[in-house]
């Protein structure tokens, strides 16, 4: 049977598999204990958004993200998202492209320190190893331009769980890409959210998962996905972005 809005209805279920897999992998922050995962596309984010504020130096290519050994990475303590990595240390790959005005060791390790440092200290990701590969050397160096990040699906706080997580300290808004912001399961609580980049994502996750786990009956064990990290191009007046709202969807709202 064939409706007029059946075309609508199409674009949306296309859009919402577009967001799913356009995470990437769903990475662990922290250890096995911290119940806390995030998202592929905002680690790579916040990491190039890091390279790119240190200046001169090697420019960053193609980045991937995922546990170095996943035969030894121990199993979450709580919960994983749906298709989420298990905790354990994680390993980048990553491309770059050199100037000839430093030796080739020495930029690899600037930029090599530059990931290691983000990821630690802007993120909470326990990150083991950095692989670079050098794929172009340049004359002199380039106009550094980065793709324009993506919308964050917002959600509207709508129970006490969401209406909680959504009033601590770094979240930017709930969000909803692998379904509603608050995922109420059997035995646990998973909550989907946005973070701004002045906060480690980890603490964040840790402060949301305190918070729900005092505020919702039984106390449950609660799980967090970060879904994205507001940087400071994100807010008012981001094209697309709702007043109040960082980098948000037009009307959004939790489903």
């Amino acid at each position: 049977m064939t409706t007029a809005d059946s075309p609508n209805r199409a674009d949306g279920w296309t859009d919402a598999v577009r967001q799913r897999l356009g995470l990437g992998r769903l990475l662990p922050l922290g250890g096995p204990a911290d119940g806390a995962w995030i998202s592929e596309r905002a680690a790579v984010a916040v990491l190039r958004r890091a390279v790119r504020g240190r200046g001169p130096g090697p420019v960053l290519g193609d980045l991937r993200i995922a546990v170095a050994d996943p035969d030894k990475a121990p199993g979450a303590q709580v919960p994983a998202p749906p298709s989420a990595l298990p905790p354990g240390p994680l390993r980048i790959e990553a491309t770059m492209a050199a100037t000839a005005d430093q030796p080739l060791p020495a930029a690899a390790a600037a930029l090599r320190s530059s990931l290691l440092a983000a990821a630690s200290l802007r993120l909470g990701l326990e990150v083991c190893e950095v692989d670079l590969q050098v794929t172009e050397l340049l004359d002199t160096e380039p106009v550094r331009t980065e793709p324009e990040p993506d919308g964050v699906r917002a959600a509207k706080p709508e129970n006490t769980a969401g209406r909680v997580a959504a009033g601590v300290a770094g979240v930017s808004t709930l969000t909803r890409v692998l379904g509603p912001a608050v995922h109420t399961g059997a035995d646990h609580v998973r909550v989907e959210l946005a973070t701004d980049d002045g906060h480690r994502a980890l603490d964040v996750a840790r402060a949301v998962r305190a918070a729900v786990t005092e505020a919702v009956d039984g106390h449950p064990p609660v799980a967090v996905l970060v879904t994205a990290v507001t940087g400071p191009t994100a807010g008012p007046g981001t094209p697309g972005a709702e007043p109040g709202t960082p980098g948000a969807d037009p009307g959004a709202s939790e489903g």
